[in-house]
C-alpha cells in the first residue's frame, strides 16, 4: 500500500512513534488527539509494530534524551538513552521526508527531526535559563512567540501561545532546510518547520496535554487534513 493511498475514502492512519512502556500517558493522549482530529492512530515502538508503508502521516513523540553521538557529543552523566528507539524513529523520519508524508514532531521528536537533518542540541539548558523556570509541568505556564509568516502561526491561528514544558534539552544548530518559527522568553527554540513547503511541523512543548485549548488541537487537525489533501499517487 503506497503512502497516502485511500486516505480520501477512510480515516487517515497516523503512525505515532514513542516509547514501548505499557503505561504511556503521551501515547494515550496523542491517540485521543488524532481521533478528535478525524484520524486513527497506530502505535509504533520497538515493541509495537505497524507497517511503515501503511501510514498516511507520522507523529514523533516525546521521551528520553536522544543519544548525543547522533550529533557529535558525549554522553551526559546519569542520562537515560534508548538507541533502539533512536534508530527506529530516524528510519521513520527518513521515510516521511522521502515520501512527503505529513509529520509532527513533539518535544524529543522535534529535536530528532532537527538532528536527522544534520542539526545539534544543547544537552542541558537548565543553567542557561534566566527568565523561565526549569520546573517541568504539563500546564501552560510558559509563553512561545511565533513567527508571523510561519506555517505554525497560520495553523494555530496565534502569534503567541501559552505552552507547557517537560524538556531540559533544546535545539542548538539547525539542520539543513530547517527554520526557527517559535521561541520562548529565554530565546530557546520552541518551534521549527521546513524552509520550503510545510510538509512537517515541530514543537518543543506537548500539545497532547493541552487538548482543552483549541489552538493546540489545531496541530493535530492540520496533520490529518494534510493527509486528506495529499495526492493519492505518492
Amino acid at each position: 500500500m503506497a503512502p497516502g493511498t485511500g486516505a480520501h475514502s477512510r480515516k487517515p492512519v497516523v503512525g505515532v512513534t514513542g516509547n514501548a512502556k505499557w503505561w504511556s500517558p503521551s501515547w494515550f493522549s496523542i491517540r485521543m488527539a488524532v481521533w478528535l482530529a478525524g484520524g486513527q492512530a497506530r502505535r509504533i515502538s520497538v515493541r509495537h509494530h505497524w507497517p511503515i508503508d501503511q501510514i498516511d502521516a507520522l507523529i514523533v513523540s516525546g521521551g528520553d534524551d536522544i543519544h548525543p553521538s547522533l550529533y557529535g557529543e558525549e554522553e551526559a552523566p546519569k542520562a537515560h538513552y534508548d538507541p533502539d528507539r533512536d534508530g527506529l524513529e530516524q528510519a521513520h523520519i527518513a521515510w516521511a521526508l522521502k515520501h512527503g508524508l505529513p509529520m509532527l514532531g513533539i518535544c524529543r521528536g522535534t529535536q530528532l527531526i532537527n538532528v536527522s537533518l544534520g542539526g545539534s542540541l544543547h544537552i542541558d539548558i537548565r543553567a542557561r535559563r534566566k527568565l523561565t523556570s526549569n520546573r517541568g509541568t504539563v500546564l501552560p505556564r510558559k509563553t512561545a512567540a511565533l513567527r508571523a509568516s510561519s506555517c505554525l502561526a497560520a495553523v494555530t491561528c496565534a502569534s503567541r501561545l501559552r505552552i507547557n514544558s517537560l524538556h531540559h534539552q533544546a535545539i542548538d544548530e539547525l539542520g539543513q532546510g530547517v527554520r526557527i518559527v517559535a521561541r520562548d522568553l529565554d530565546g530557546f527554540v520552541q518551534g521549527i518547520e521546513p524552509d520550503g513547503a510545510c510538509q512537517w511541523l515541530g514543537v518543543q512543548w506537548h500539545p497532547e496535554y493541552l487538548l482543552y485549548r483549541p489552538k493546540h488541537r489545531r496541530l493535530f487537525k492540520w496533520l490529518v487534513q494534510q493527509c486528506r489533501q495529499a495526492p493519492q499517487s505518492q
